[in-house]
């Protein structure tokens, strides 16, 4: 059987979401001691989760063209690569601001630009293939998405601007 593009762009895709949740759900419980402290400390020095997601990709890359893997090596690769995706973007507002907070707009629109990416390669049909029906459903699929991430933007801020500085507040509580 032949894997596409698409079936790998999927599974790709439902690792990334499924760790991006599952990332801030447990960042968020271990901030406020629901759970106990899960962070990998390297004496004294807290190893954040983008830095799993770096060596996860360097070894997806290296398997790819390395190993060539097929059937269902490759399809578990896929997932992997989602799960490191998630991993690295999630934390990408500490590649901008060193030392910033880890909740950071800039890391949310990260998340969604590669989700995006993601969901368009998992599920955007060919374009040779698009007939007149097609463009014209794209086009408004297109401004729908762009009106509902401008409300979902602005929301977004108004969000920011009160639970931020509570989030950051309980970041700084938690830390050691």
């Amino acid at each position: 059987m032949i894997i596409t593009t698409t079936q790998l762009a999927r599974r790709a895709l439902f690792a990334f979401l499924l760790t991006f949740v599952a990332s801030r759900v447990v960042v968020f419980l271990i901030m406020a001691r629901l759970i106990p402290n899960l962070y990998f400390f390297l004496k004294g020095t807290h190893v954040h989760h983008l830095n799993y997601g770096i060596f996860l990709l360097a070894g997806v890359g290296a398997y790819l063209l390395l190993g060539r893997p097929q059937g269902r090596a490759l399809r578990a690769v896929a997932l992997v690569y989602g799960l490191a995706m998630a991993l690295t973007f999630d934390e990408f507002g500490m590649w901008l601001h060193l030392g910033g907070s880890y909740w950071q707009r800039a890391s949310l629109d990260a998340i969604v630009v590669v989700a995006a990416l993601l969901g368009l390669i998992a599920f955007a049909s060919d374009i040779r293939k698009f007939e007149s029906r097609h463009v014209r459903a794209s086009i408004a699929m297109l401004i729908a998405v762009v009106v509902f991430g401008v409300v979902l933007y602005d929301a977004s801020v108004r969000i920011g601007k009160v639970e931020g500085p509570r989030l950051e507040a309980l970041e700084e509580a938690s830390s050691p």
